[in-house]
Formats: C-alpha cells, structure tokens, sequence
C-alpha cells in the first residue's frame, strides 16, 4: 500500500500558540523560496528585525537597505495562492496552496510572493505580520509582555479556586484534572507528560505545581493554532474578539445573515469563561474555541434539524426511509429471539417496516426474528409495540408492508388484531377515483397504512387466489419451507387471501410489475409494485429515464436480493437516482451503505420523509441518472472543502498497531448521481498523536446538490487489521458554511465523544453553468468558447417552430449570467480572494488597504446610488486602478442583468407554457405525424428536454437576478462598516432585493 507523506513541519516541541511565539520565531528567521514574476524560486533566509519595523531577507543583490519591507508600507497579508505570479501556470503544480503567502506593500501595491515549507510555517510568519501591521503604529513592545492577558487572569483565577490551602500550590493530580475538566476529550497521559517536560525544564520537580508552570502548561495545552490564527485575523487588537470583530466573523466568513451586537453579546455571554470578558463582551481565544466546538456552530444547518421541507405534495415525491425484515434476520445489533429492531428503527424515523406473517404453534400469526425456529414471536406482540412506538419520531404516515405466508383463518386472526390494536391511526378510506395523485404526508399524519395484496374486484368469496412476488422467500428457504409454498408445474407463486386483510389496503395496493407501458395505460395512482435489487438495477441501468417517469406517479419498493445473506445492503443512491421512493435497508447492519441512508434521512427533521429534487417530480422534464455531466437548468456548484485538523482521535477498534499513536489521513467523499461521484484524500499526518493537522484544501463539481451526500472517513495509515477510525455523513444541502467542526460517528452511526473534524466550507457556483472544464486542459482565461444551452428538434413542425422563439432568450440570458460571473471573479482575484468569497469580503479588502496606509489614495463608495460607483480622486496606484477598474465592470454587468432579466425571462416563459400547451395532445399529434419506436422515444425524449431547459434558465435568472441584488445590499452594508462609503444614510430597503418574478409553476 503505497503511502503519502506530509510536508516536514515544525518540530513537535515548538508550537505557535500565541502572537508571541510568532514574533519569537520572525525573529530567529528561517528561510522561504521567494518566487520572481519570471515564475522562477530562489531560497533565502527571512527574519524580522530585532526592532520590529521591518523584514529583510539575504542573500541579494540588492543594497541591504532595498532587500528589506518595511512593516508601515504592508497593506496586506494574503495566505495561498492569491496573486497573478502564484496563479501562474508555471507554478501552480510546484506547491501546495498552504504552502504560500504574499506580502502586499508600498504604494504602488507591489507583491512580494513566498512558499514556506509547511503550513505551520506560514501560519506563524503571518500571524505576526498581521499583527506587527496592526500595532506598527504604536510601541514595538514584544507582546505578551505588561499586564497579565485577559486569559493568564481568568486560568490564575481557576487556579487560585483550586488551591484550597492557599499555599501557592496545587497536587499534580489536581492540575491534571483540572485542566481534563476544562479540555474534555485530552488523554491524562497528555497532560502528565506536560507536567513533567516544564517541571523537567525549570528545574521544578515534585509532587505540586506553582500558578506560572500551571498557566503555562494549560496554554500549551488547550491552545489550538489554527484556531488562534482565525482569532488573530479577525481580532482588531490580535488578543480576542471584540463584539464587532465577532460579528465581522458571524457575517464575512460564517455566512450567518442578521446578526447583532447584541446576539454577539449571547455568543460571549454563552462561551466566554472569563467574567471579564462576559462583561466587557470579549470573546478571548478559549471562548471562541468553545463557540466553534458548540452546536451552535455545528457544521449541519440548523434548519433541517427540525421539518423544513413542503410536506403537502403527492407521497410519492418523497424518498421514504424504509426497512427490510432481513433486519430481524442477524443478531449481533438487534438480538436473535427479540423485536427491539423494530424499535430501533421507529426511533431513528424509519417509515416503512415489513412484516412477514407465518401460522404459529397456537393458532395465531407469528413472526420471525431469526431463522431458527424457535425464535418467533406473536404477531399481536409485535402490532402492539408499533401502536406503542408507531409516531415517537415522526409524525407523519407508517406503512406496514405485510408479506402473508399464513393460513386464511390465521390471517383473520391478524385482520382483527390489526383494526382492534391500532384502531382509528389505520387509514381504511377508499382511494379517491377521480384524483390522480397519492395524497400527501401532511394529509396523513398519524396514520398507518398496510401495504399489501387486494382480492380482485369481482371476488365475492371470504378468501380468494391473489400472485406473490419473490420477497420473503429468502426466510421460507432458511426455514426449510420453500417446497411446501412452491407452486407445481412452475409459473407464478399464488397464495390464500382472506377478505378481512384485503380490506385493510388502501393506498398501498401491492401489484405485480408487467413494464412501463402497462403501467402508464393502466396502473391506477394508489398500486405499487415491488423490485429485487437486481431487477431495479437493470431498470435504473438500462431504462433510466422511464423508471424516473415511472416514479412521478406511482410509489415503487425495492428490496435486497436473496443472495445477501449476511445482510449486507445494497447502495441506496442507485436507485434513489432514479426515483425510488423506498429503498429498504438492512438497519443493523453498519457500514457505508446504512451511513449514506442515516445521513440522507437527516435532512428533513429526521421525519423519515425527504422531497425528491423538482426535476424529478415535474409532470414534463428531462432528468438522465446516469448522466456524466451538468444538467439542463441545474445550476452545478463547487464545493470548496479545507481539511484542516483533526481532534481526539481514537484508535480503530480491533487495530494491533503498536503503541498508542495513529497516522490519520481523511477523505471526503460525494455520493450522488454518477456525474458527482468523486473522492479525495489528505495528506497521512505523521506521528501527530490525537490531534493532527492536515491543512489541506479539497475541491469538488456537484451538478445536481439536491441528491448529494458528502461523507467524511477518518481512516489510520499505520494500521494493522482495521483502518477505521470514524465517519459523518451529511446531505450536501445541510452544508453550513464557514469553520465549522464535523461531530464524528464510529462504523455504527454512534457519535465518538469529543471527536471532531475541524473544516471550512464554502459554496460556489460553478463559472459558466455550461459544460465543466476538463482539469488540466483549460487554456487562457478568457478565451474560453462560450457554451450556450439549446433546445432539439421534435420532428414535428409546429412545436419545433414554438421552441425556435425561445433561441435568442436562451442565449440572452446566459450573456446576462456569465458577463455577471466572469466580472465577479476578476473583481474577486484582484481583491486576492477565491471565487467562493463573498461581496462583503471584497469590499472590506480593499478598504484594509486604504486604511493600512499614511498616504492611502482617496477612494470612495457613493452610496447615494442605487448601483453605487467606486470613486478615485488623485493619482492611484496601477494595482488599485485595476480593481476599480473590475469593480466597474462587474456593477455594469449586474446592472445590465438586473434590468433585462424580466423582459428574457418573460420570453422563456411564454415559450415554454406555449411548449406545454402541445403537451395534453402530444400523442394525437405523434400519431397524426407517423412518429414510431426510436423516432417516436427520441421525440419525446426532445420535448421533454425543451421544457426542462427553458424552466432551468429561466429558474437560472431569475436566481441570478437575486444574487446581482444581495451583492448591491452587501456593497452598501459594507461601505457604511468599513468607513469608505459616503452619502449612505441606510442601505437599500430589503424589498427591493427580492425578485419580482414569479416561482414557475411544477
């Protein structure tokens, strides 16, 4: 197994925790590659004078005077690749985006372009920078020195509670608590060896520790670097958060909307230990970690922790989270000769649970938990538990799929024990004829309803013959019962139904499966049918298009095959890619496949119902799932993901590596339609203990985000017969942005106390919204051929004639989009941010450099206007002249697009309701033009296409439109803030930023 090995860090012993200790290790030096405009490296020693106003650098050819910058002259400090010579393609490969910075200075905005050789490195040098540009101004004093920090007051002051003698000193065994109880999840041994390494070095040994060797201990300790390095970025005095410093943070970089001061003051409030802080409203390094390790900062958006989503459509546009019987079948998780799995899986929200009914010993029904014989238990046990457990996760329906391998009078005997025990919660009223859809869960709520087979209209008799399907015979041929049930002479099992079970199904007719067509002539809305796993693979691979369509109206179940008798389970996006509402999962079996089912089901208050994404419930749309590429009218998106460490890590369970440390690396892998599958991995973190540091940035192209998961594996690189060590899924639209921790799960979705991932997150979306670039092959920016959607021919002359209106639009509004885009990228790589930054972001940079200088050029935003210019008076650097330059660009493109997206998006839609108007008559029209077999398919397949592109970039501008109006809101928002705007008494009223156009209708 080949392994990958990290950039050398920093020794273990030397860790940057504070501002000190960067200016500490500015001051020794250390040598960085300096990178030339001719893409050419060249390596020499940096260091920080010895009176901190400027940083010089040898060898050179430069006078000793010139090879210098001094720190007055820095308007900014830039981590990664975030300047024309870093991007450039000479380069790019060579380093690792960690790995560089640029010191932005003088008045004409020069570059000065470095690569470190870690992470840690940069880290160090520009946290210093940062701080050494903010206070060059006042005394060079080293910090840290004066007063006692906000901090070292508050551990003195958990000191001196915990000295009861008032002697001055505590146990060890006493501090190694303490500090356990402030930092839950540290290993003991951690902490003892701290001790023993300062007592060691100050020459203290003994059994008690002094106040300074405990303060110094706990800031080793509990100070996480990278954390105090997002500290020192936002802090406006590099020692904690001010309420406006927090509240920069919540806004720029968390992406939270609304924030106060006074919701600031709750956040300090909350976590800041301090109670100086809490009264002054600090929130100093110790508090901010608290608040990003909270729920409050959760990674899952709190939205979806409770029902978000529209729950009055049909039931079946929604995926229903769905158990298989085979969940009885093993025992390590469940039990053998009990029926906790059905209270299991009502607890985590499941909503479809099979029962398979046999004759018991006592003349009642029985159902098995194993395939022993012994291990059965009565059927009226069981319903009783489902009244019991029925809606303790969930309110919405339950659907109760009977398979019956009893007798007709035992199956009474379950009618009755059925309508008795759950009463009124059964749904018993008669599907309504003259409907078209299933109702809705909304409709539903609190109701059961039985799934399963109907005697047939015209049976008059208390029992009758009805088809079986294949399921449930898996347990009949482990029983030993498979000859008995066989039918003779071969052809279609057929069993006994008795009447009072029949009238129990409602909604949920169970009926066998003939093909497509059948289904879409003659299947009425409230049948189902049921699909082996191999069956519906075969469908979801050869047929795609029709099992979605399939799929709109009628609900379909697929089950595992028979061959699975570990119980494994089958992978659910293959077929939740092509519609399929229940997809029934083995839930005592863990593993990916049960991760991507339990992370889905999240989404949605965990109510065990999830909304398919509209492209695929809309009566006319064009959805492929096996497709390879973006989709007509979907706006794909770019996840931007930076591992950056890793916090108490276990070991994996049952691993015979040697000692205690693990060599963790992570990957992060996209479940979705196959266009998204993708993984990525980290570096492995090398003899890093339990909390290692990755730092490392990942990217990945989503092309249809409403049916994607992302999956976070731990996995250790030194193992010795198990590599895992922990898993969180989560669906790609619980995603919250900014830095956030991932609370991670062992293999069986259990969370792991005090184990995290600590990530950043942001979205964009994709440049373009065309087809995606081919990595690697992409040549000069800006000379990209532009794509434009088109519609396809019919065949048949009217409708392609309605459909050519549309030809002009189409491409108008994709000008309108990518003018826009193209513009607000430039704009935001000038400013030296990603194109995942926001609006906010860019117009606080640029007013960082204006206020980092003695001599700033006089630049300002007149927010007088609705489309607010950026005002230059007097000479400005070429630099900023560019910026201004974009900046006017992009206002331009955004006012262009503002102003024309209703009269083209007006267009689109009239041609696509002119489209749908063909759409009731579509098959006269077919037969009317002779339109057979593929010609016939084809032409449906175009229309169908047609529609779905004019809907998708109509839907496409009118989102466009939106964001051009958020950016002006946050242009004007960050003016007033940041002091460059003028004439703004208030930025624009909210109305005016949302839409006027009108959701389109499904």
């Amino acid at each position: 197994k080949k392994k990958t090995v990290s950039f050398s860090t920093m020794p273990n012993d030397r860790k940057i925790n504070s501002t000190a200790a960067c200016i500490s290790f500015m001051l020794e030096g250390c040598e960085l590659k300096k990178v030339r405009s001719n893409s050419r490296m060249y390596s020499r020693f940096f260091v920080l004078d010895a009176d901190m106003r400027s940083v010089r650098w040898e060898p050179s050819k430069k006078d000793s005077e010139k090879a210098k910058i001094e720190i007055k002259s820095v308007k900014e400090v830039r981590v990664g690749k975030k300047t024309p010579v870093l991007r450039s393609n000479g380069l790019s490969d060579q380093f690792p985006d960690e790995c560089a910075f640029s010191i932005i200075y003088g008045d004409n905005y020069e570059s000065l372009d470095l690569v470190a050789s870690s992470a840690d490195v940069v880290s160090a040098w520009v946290m210093g920078l940062r701080y050494l540009v903010s206070y060059g101004k006042h005394s060079p004093d080293a910090p840290g020195t004066g007063h006692p920090s906000l901090r070292t007051s508050w551990i003195s002051s958990v000191f001196d509670l915990a000295d009861l003698e008032k002697s001055g000193h505590i146990p060890v065994s006493r501090a190694v608590q303490l500090i356990k109880a402030l930092n839950p999840g540290m290993k003991t041994s951690t902490i003892e060896l701290k001790f023993k390494e300062l007592q060691k070095a100050s020459d203290r040994h003994g059994t008690e520790v002094a106040c300074d060797l405990f303060v110094e201990a706990y800031c080793e300790l509990c100070t996480r670097p990278e954390i105090f390095f997002l500290l020192v970025q936002f802090s406006s005095n590099k020692e904690y958060l001010g309420l406006k410093d927090l509240l920069m943070f919540l806004e720029v970089e968390q992406g939270m909307e609304g924030v106060t001061e006074e919701k600031c003051l709750e956040i300090v409030s909350k976590y800041e230990p301090s109670k100086e802080g809490r009264d002054k409203g600090y929130l100093a390094i110790d508090g901010f970690t608290r608040y990003l390790l909270s729920t409050d900062c959760s990674i899952f958006d709190p939205q979806h922790r409770k029902v978000c989503q529209d729950m009055a459509q049909p039931l079946s546009h929604y995926y229903i989270s769905s158990a298989h019987s085979a969940c009885l079948l093993e025992d390590n998780f469940w039990g053998r000769s009990d029926i906790s799995g059905y209270i299991s899986a009502l607890g985590l929200g499941c909503r479809s649970i099979e029962l398979v009914l046999w004759d018991g010993p006592e003349g009642e029904p029985v159902v098995y938990t194993s395939p022993s014989a012994a291990s059965c238990v009565p059927f009226r046990t069981v319903v009783g538990l489902i009244d019991q457990h029925a809606f303790a996760a969930s309110a919405y329906p339950l659907i109760l799929c009977l398979v019956v391998r009893c007798s007709a009078a035992q199956q009474r005997l379950a009618a009755q024990c059925l309508r008795k025990t759950l009463g009124e919660k059964l749904y018993l009223e008669p599907p309504n004829p003259t409907a078209s859809y299933l109702p809705s869960p909304e409709q539903l709520k609190g109701r059961i309803l039985i799934k399963g087979k109907k005697l047939p209209p015209g049976c008059e008799d208390s029992e009758g013959e009805v088809s079986d399907e294949e399921e449930g015979w898996e347990l009949a041929r482990r029983l030993g019962q498979e000859d008995r049930e066989s039918p003779e002479g071969g052809g279609p099992r057929r069993v006994r139904l008795s009447r009072e079970l029949s009238e129990l199904v409602s909604l949920c007719q169970a009926v066998p499966f003939q093909d497509f067509e059948s289904s879409r002539r003659g299947q009425r809305y409230w049948e189902m049918c049921s699909f082996s796993e191999v069956e519906a693979g075969r469908f979801a691979n050869e047929c795609p298009a029709e099992l979605v369509s399939y799929n709109k109206r009628f609900l379909s179940r697929v089950y595992p095959s028979p061959m699975r008798i570990d119980a494994s389970n089958m992978n659910p996006q293959d077929f939740w890619k092509c519609g399929c509402q229940m997809v029934a999962m083995n839930y005592q079996t863990p593993g990916l496949m049960m991760d991507l089912n339990a992370g889905w089901f999240r989404q949605n208050g965990a109510c065990g119902y999830v909304l398919r994404p509209a492209i695929m419930r809309e009566e006319v749309s064009y959805f492929s799932a096996n497709a390879k590429d973006s989709l007509p009218g979907v706006p794909a998106q770019l996840l931007h993901l930076k591992v950056i460490s890793g916090q108490n890590l276990p070991k994996p369970k049952g691993s015979g590596a040697k000692g205690e440390v693990v060599e963790p690396y992570v990957c992060a892998e996209i479940h979705g339609i196959p266009a998204d599958c993708a993984e990525h991995r980290t570096k492995t973190a090398l003899q890093s203990g339990d909390n290692p540091v990755f730092d490392e940035s990942l990217e990945f192209q989503i092309n249809l985000p409403e049916l994607a998961v992302l999956r976070f594996v731990v996995l250790d690189d030194d193992y010795i017969g198990d590599e895992f060590i922990a898993q969180y899924t989560i669906p790609f639209e619980c995603l919250q942005p900014g830095y956030r921790h991932v609370p991670l799960q062992s293999l069986a979705g259990e969370p792991l106390p005090h184990a995290t991932l600590f990530v950043h997150v942001a979205i964009s979306d994709r440049r373009g919204g065309g087809r995606g670039h081919r990595r690697g092959l992409a040549g000069r920016r800006g000379r990209r051929v532009r794509e434009y959607t088109s519609t396809k021919a019919t065949g048949i002359k009217a409708i392609d004639e309605v459909f050519r209106t549309a030809t002009q639009p189409l491409r108008e509004a994709t000008d309108l989009r990518e003018n826009v885009q193209n513009a607000l990228v430039s704009f935001k790589e000038l400013c030296g941010l990603t194109p995942a930054a926001n609006m906010k972001q860019c117009i606080l940079t640029v007013a960082t450099w204006l206020l980092h200088s003695d001599s700033a050029p006089s630049v300002t935003l007149n927010l007088a206007e609705q489309y607010p210019p950026m005002e230059a008076r007097g000479p400005i650097p070429d630099l900023l002249r560019k910026v201004l330059t974009a900046y006017e660009t992009m206002i331009q493109t955004s006012r262009t697009l503002i102003e024309s997206a209703d009269a083209v998006y007006g267009k689109l839609i009239q041609a696509q309701q002119a489209g749908m108007d063909f759409h009731k008559e579509l098959h006269r029209i077919e037969a009317k033009e002779g339109l057979r077999g593929r010609k016939l398919q084809k032409a449906l397949e175009s229309f169908a296409w047609n529609i779905t592109v004019l809907k998708g970039q109509a839907d496409l501008l009118k989102h466009a439109k939106a964001e051009a109006l958020d950016n002006l809101w946050q242009i004007h928002n960050a003016g007033q803030s940041c002091g460059i705007g003028r004439n703004g008494s208030a930025s624009p009223e909210p109305s005016r930023l949302r839409p006027t156009l009108e959701p389109i209708p499904e």
